[in-house]
């Protein structure tokens, strides 16, 4: 079987391994199809994720197809499904209180466990969605995109709210799709007006505005001067996460879609005065990665305006190192590692 691995930041190979053997109970033995390439891929092989021990195989956006099951199994060989990632010890308060995207003991495949830059894995059943309608390359979409379905989730109902999602990458691009099927009237922040100029242009957001000295200013002018119902912080960056508050509207929310290892403060009066909320946002949960593949398959959202990078298993030994050091043009690349 061939895996690509990072045994350490900066390298990168592609090596013969064992298979994985037969799935035990309750799990499946999956063949990989596609893998989307995450932010947290190109931190890992850059050597800046605070919680990866090398060697790693990475990859967590995953679509794949049933090889074998246990007995009793739901799925079928040939079956496509999405994975889910998350993988949660079932028994802590979080679990049991539904909520496995924060289990207290969580792995995940490619960071904490390796995961899917190879030829087969093993997962729980539990972790594996029926990708019906979609393609291979679509259904290696969902997970990334369940990221942001889940923070507008969490941030409640839409309808004649407004919303502002900082940071126009990936994850934030995901954040303003679901914010506007959700209903809210949605405004981008970046600090490049090339990525909101290709949001705007792409996915037809007729709002944004410039991260800057002038961006608060801007902001009133939008919301003639009360600010954002809802503010979604997609950046990764303690500084954009830190200046996010007076963006938020009298009773409004602030969502942290992002985890950065530094602390986070705000001014406690600028907070108790709006009586507003500050969440966090972790992974996704199962209705997240079912509302988000509905979404593709009805068209609402167009994964191949979100795809602008393709390679494959081999490939990306060069590709992803590249990719790392020039992102222009760059919004999500796949490996497709078998047709």
């Amino acid at each position: 079987m061939r895996a690509l691995i990072c045994h350490e930041p900066g390298r990168l190979t592609l090596v013969d391994r064992p298979a994985p053997g037969a799935p035990g109970p309750g799990q499946v033995r999956l063949a990989v199809s596609h893998v989307g390439i995450c932010g947290t891929d190109y931190h890992i092989f850059e050597g800046r994720h605070p919680f990866l021990h090398y060697p790693r195989v990475m990859g967590h956006e995953i679509s794949a197809r049933i090889v074998e099951t246990a007995a009793g199994s739901a799925f079928r060989a040939g079956d496509l499904v999405v994975v889910n990632p998350y993988l949660a010890c079932g028994r802590c308060i979080a679990c049991r209180r539904g909520k496995p995207n924060c289990c207290m003991a969580i792995e995940v495949l490619g960071v904490h466990v390796d995961g899917a830059f190879c030829d087969e894995i093993v997962v729980p059943e539990t972790n594996v969605y029926p990708a019906d309608g979609l393609t291979p390359e679509q259904a290696a979409t969902v997970e990334f995109l369940a990221i942001g379905a889940h923070a507008v989730r969490r941030a409640g109902a839409g309808g004649d709210r407004r919303a502002l999602v900082i940071g126009a990458g990936p994850i934030g691009l995901g954040t303003a799709l679901f914010a506007r099927i959700a209903g809210f009237d949605v405004t981008l922040a970046d600090t490049s007006e090339e990525r909101l100029s290709v949001a705007c242009d792409r996915f037809g957001f007729e709002s944004s505005l410039a991260a800057g000295d002038r961006a608060m200013a801007m902001a009133m002018d939008l919301t003639g001067g009360e600010g954002f119902d809802a503010v979604f912080d997609a950046t990764g960056n303690a500084g954009s996460m830190n200046a996010a508050l007076p963006f938020v509207a009298h009773g409004g929310v602030l969502v942290f879609v992002s985890v950065v290892k530094d602390e986070i403060a705000f001014p406690d009066p600028e907070f108790h005065k709006r009586e507003m909320a500050i969440i966090g946002s972790r992974n996704a949960l199962r209705e997240d990665f079912v509302h988000v593949a509905a979404s593709i398959v009805s068209g609402a959202v167009d994964t191949g305006r979100l795809v602008t990078h393709r390679t494959g298993l081999a490939a990306a030994a060069a590709d992803l190192p590249r990719w790392t050091r020039h992102k222009q043009g760059l919004i999500k690349a796949v490996v497709a590692v078998s047709a």
